[in-house]
């Protein structure tokens, strides 16, 4: 079982990105990515010998990593509003 659904997604970029065809927003794919890692984490506290999930779990934070880093270059208020709304960088 798929641990994000359609109505999931579209609901993640409802709320980030303004509307639910607007998948490519940066807001959106950042707090897509979230949900993700906050997922990987649970599963990682259960099974701590799970290397390769964890491999993907680092590969995931980079990315979102990346995203932030370029939202912060082009759209500040917007980096400071997502940030804020998540709970990231505490």
């Amino acid at each position: 079982m798929p641990y994000l659904t359609k109505e999931k997604k579209a609901n993640f970029f409802t709320e980030f990105g303004g509307k639910a065809a607007n998948t490519g927003s940066i807001e959106g794919q950042i707090a897509l990515l979230t949900e993700r890692i906050n997922s990987i984490s649970q599963h990682l506290q259960v099974n701590k010998k799970d290397f390769s999930t964890h491999r993907g779990l680092m590969q995931l934070v980079g990315k979102r990593k990346r995203l932030l880093t370029y939202m912060s270059k082009t759209n500040l208020t917007g980096y400071r509003q997502l940030i804020e709304k998540l709970g990231l960088r505490k």
